[in-house]
């Protein structure tokens, strides 16, 4: 079959014709995107029936959605196609040329065509599995909803990637993270939309009044961990490695190419958050299908209590220990669940690089073709390849396990919105600054560009 055809004929959101779009084009674009996904994500689907959907909150953070809503699936059919395609490609079963302008277009075909299978295979399991049940004769019509949601959030990220700051992966999933720690913090409305105190904030304060030591304790211990967090992952970004650059025409002239200690960025840490949350869903409505636990885990209200599920996923280390409630088994799961994302945001770090073009070879032809080269060494690709090595490959590993210990340290320390959660809102809307900062510093508002300084 000749796939090349198929992916002339995908459906796909048209290219700006501008070569750099301006910052208000980009803002405005970007300001759209949001209001849709709060408003998609406020419209519930018709002939769904009553569901426990509070158990799955915290896969609603890691896959930038609502669920019970029409965007239901969220970013889950994405990065499940990114996963796979990476494994594949890094494995080189699927041999694919990613330094070729072919090669990427082939590949990005590819993931589309992934992206629509997960989107309608997702929707069926999701109702036909009973994990988001359906009224009795309304299967198909929650199904194609849900369908109809996944597209549009599929297409919202390519307007994101082609018309606002970047990955609109990234911006929903910030969008999520930002709305519910908003909420987390001040939230005085209870589930039944009852005047009820479940903020950290006026937790704290009515117990302190109330004397309630183990509640103010509670609180307090949650406001510090994101406190805390969010400190050690600003200061962690600001590492970086800088080699110097010169111009081959211009002596005594040069620059500064510095690479992150987070050399791949979150997207590591995404994907084995999104790797967790999968699983996790699928354990729980395989569960739900066949009547009993399977080997993914054992689901007591949406949450594993055994099997694979509940050693991948954490529990609140700090208030068990508050509550007088930690066991053996809790530390157990915490050291288990700490090795499973420092294992898989390593090798997920290094398939993003190797496949993204961001791997040593990528980045020496870029060096070259701008005319640049590294001061005392010959201008030969092979050398510059060989010195980038001895940096971009130590930092993809570092900076991946790095990465996934913060993640997976952040959870078991029960921060408000769930430490992965938290450690990708606050990376993501770092990196969007970063971006901003550096492509828009002439265009943007005068007011903006003092603020963003």
């Amino acid at each position: 079959m000749n796939f090349n055809n198929i992916f002339k004929n995908l459906p796909e959101v048209e290219s700006p014709t501008e070569k750099r779009l301006s910052f208000n084009i980009k803002l405005k674009w970007t300001i759209i995107l949001l209001v849709s996904f709060f408003v998609l994500a406020n419209i519930s689907l018709y002939g769904l029936a009553e569901n426990a959907l509070t158990r799955f909150e915290y896969l609603a953070i890691i896959l930038g959605t609502e669920f019970g809503s029409i965007i239901s699936l969220g970013i889950g059919p994405i990065v499940m196609a990114s996963i796979i395609l990476q494994l594949l490609v890094g494995s080189k079963i699927l041999d694919i040329d990613m330094t070729t302008e072919e090669g990427k277009k082939y590949f990005s075909g590819l993931q589309k065509l992934t992206i629509l299978f997960f989107i309608v295979f997702e929707s069926v399991i999701y109702v036909l599995m009973r994990g988001l049940q359906a009224e009795p004769g309304l299967e198909w019509i929650v199904i194609f909803q849900l369908m109809l949601g996944g597209l549009l959030i599929m297409f919202m990220d390519e307007i994101s990637h082609k018309w606002g700051f970047g990955s609109g992966v990234s911006l929903f999933i910030a969008a999520g993270v930002g709305w519910r720690l908003f909420t987390g913090l001040f939230q005085f409305l209870g589930p039944e939309k009852t005047f009820q105190l479940s903020g950290k904030i006026p937790v704290l304060i009515v117990s302190i009044m109330t004397a309630d030591t183990t509640g103010a304790l509670k609180a307090l211990s949650a406001i510090i961990a994101t406190a805390v967090i969010f400190l050690v992952v600003v200061w962690a970004q600001s590492l970086k490695v800088e080699i110097p650059l010169s111009f081959d025409r211009l002596r005594g002239y040069g620059i500064k190419w510095p690479l992150a200690f987070f050399y791949a960025s979150n997207i590591p840490v995404i994907l084995t958050a999104a790797l967790v949350a999968n699983l996790q869903l699928f354990g729980g409505t395989l569960q739900n299908f066949l009547g009993r636990p399977t080997i993914l885990g054992n689901f007591v209200q949406g949450q594993p209590v055994s099997g694979l599920a509940f050693w991948i996923g954490s529990t609140n280390l700090v208030e068990n220990a508050i509550t007088g409630s930690l066991r053996g088994v809790f530390l157990l799961q915490g050291i288990s669940h700490i090795l499973f994302y420092v294992v898989f945001a390593t090798i997920f770090s290094v398939f993003w690089v190797k496949t993204s073009g961001m791997d040593a070879q990528s980045q020496a032809r870029n060096i070259l073709s701008s005319r640049l080269q590294i001061p005392g060494f010959r201008k030969d690709e092979r050398i510059l390849e060989s010195v980038l090595n001895r940096y971009i490959m130590p930092l993809t590993v570092m900076g991946g396990a790095a990465v996934g210990l913060l993640a997976a340290v952040a959870d078991l320390t029960g921060t408000i919105v769930g430490g992965t959660a938290l450690l990708l809102g606050i990376m993501i809307i770092f990196q969007f600054y970063q971006n901003i900062a550096q492509q828009h510093a002439i265009d943007m508002h005068p007011a903006l560009k003092k603020f963003m300084q």
